[in-house]
């Protein structure tokens, strides 16, 4: 298997009937899964889960192996297979800059990699720019056994481009912020323009609202005129959503775009909470 290529092909006997689509968030922390059926425009399946600490990615391909060998909605044909990673070990480039002999030195600067780390990129048309990212590739070769041809993509490529075209026509200032158990990704544009990605580990609230707190000091924002779109694990009630409402004045979640049905056989949804996963089809 040739891992450096973004979609990795394999021979299989989906037909021109398949309308499935399986997406799969994967991240250190916790796995999510969802299957669209095209033809209806339904999510069939969306489900997560969380583990209670920090994985290795040994650990976590383990978790994900778990999964998929213990539900049969995973058995069957799919017309795309797509993988999401989701960690800090990425870095917006410039395309006009972008080289990638020196993908590794683009991401040296920001995260911890190993020499023996395999590094991606994907393409951000919408801002001209390159995600540059490590993925995991034993994941990546235990996906590609189990379903042949599917690609991937970092999570932070969804979110930009998803952000962007939200805020193509706006001549606001907002911070969409996507929240995750032990992480969080941050998004600033303004006139519909990307101002900054930046991705925070955190583990209290008090580190949570310092560095959003922070890059409004940096950005020269005003917390009392910005808007912040939240999306991910947050809720109105829990401590993350009361700290930020304290010091700044518009909260609100993010809204989708799409206009996906839902399964009745599926647990009520909280769109907000799926924001990448449902924006990956």
């Amino acid at each position: 298997m040739e891992t450096g290529q973004k979609t990795i092909q394999k021979n299989n006997s989906l037909t021109q009937h398949n309308t499935k689509a399986l997406s799969i968030q994967i991240s250190l922390s916790g796995l999510s899964f969802c299957i669209l059926n095209s033809t209806t425009q339904t999510i069939e399946f969306l489900e997560h889960k969380r583990f209670n600490k920090k994985l290795n990615p040994l650990e976590t391909l383990e978790q994900l192996q778990l999964v998929l060998d213990n539900n049969s909605v995973f058995t069957q044909s799919f017309a795309s297979v797509l993988a999401i990673y989701q960690n800090e070990l990425s870095s917006l480039v410039p395309k006009e800059l972008f080289d990638e002999k020196n993908s590794a030195d683009y991401l040296k600067f920001n995260a911890k990699i190993l020499k023996s780390d395999f590094i991606s990129h994907d393409d951000i048309d919408i801002c001209k720019s390159v995600n540059v990212y490590v993925p995991l590739v034993n994941v990546n070769n235990y996906l590609f056994d189990q379903f042949g041809v599917f690609d991937y993509k970092h999570t932070s490529t969804i979110l930009i481009d998803s952000v962007l075209k939200k805020e193509r026509s706006s001549e606001d200032t907002k911070l969409y912020i996507n929240v995750s158990e032990f992480s969080f990704e941050l998004i600033a544009v303004k006139n519909g323009e990307l101002l900054l990605y930046n991705s925070f580990e955190y583990s209290t609230k008090e580190d949570f609202i310092y560095y959003i707190l922070f890059t409004l000091e940096q950005l020269q924002l005003n917390p009392e005129i910005v808007k912040v779109k939240l999306s991910g694990m947050i809720k109105k009630d829990d401590e993350l959503y009361a700290i930020l409402y304290k010091y700044i004045r518009y909260v609100e979640f993010v809204t989708t775009d799409n206009n996906f049905n839902f399964d009745i056989n599926q647990k009520p949804v909280t769109k907000h909470n799926d924001f990448v996963i449902l924006n990956s089809f």
